[in-house]
């Protein structure tokens, strides 16, 4: 498999499961971001950069729900990289569903060491594997 590239981005494809919906019979709110996270493990993991979860703790996101998905649908999750910071990225991701789009937004990660007591720089090597193309 090739290595992705951070700003054309990953998709994956999932399958909306039982554990997936609410009370109302679509999604969970709270589905939308572990279908974020499948992306940005898989765009994490083909750069090579695993060594980097449980590092990037999450300082926002931000979603607009589009359409409801329903048990069984399949959905096609984007994640890409925008921009690149001293200490954090920032991700724009799309959820699409067999109607169209469902969902959208931003999560931003920062980058902090496990001793730091707050964030810490990207290294050299992981801004060239992230496109530092960013500010």
């Amino acid at each position: 498999m090739a290595t992705p590239d951070p700003r054309s981005g990953v998709t994956i494809e999932r399958r909306v499961e039982w554990y997936d919906t609410d009370a109302a019979g679509h999604q969970h709110h709270s589905a939308v971001l572990r279908w974020v996270e499948q992306a940005e493990a898989e765009l994490l993991r083909g750069l090579g950069l695993a060594g980097l979860f449980g590092r990037t703790p999450r300082v926002r996101h931000e979603v607009n729900y589009r359409s409801r998905l329903r048990f069984g649908e399949v959905v096609r999750t984007s994640l890409r990289v925008v921009d690149l910071g001293r200490t954090s990225l920032r991700y724009e991701f799309a959820v699409r569903g067999a109607t169209g789009p469902a969902a959208d937004g931003v999560l931003v990660v920062a980058h902090a060491e496990p001793d730091a007591p707050g964030a810490t720089p990207w290294s050299d090597d992981v801004r060239a594997l992230l496109g530092a193309g960013g500010r």
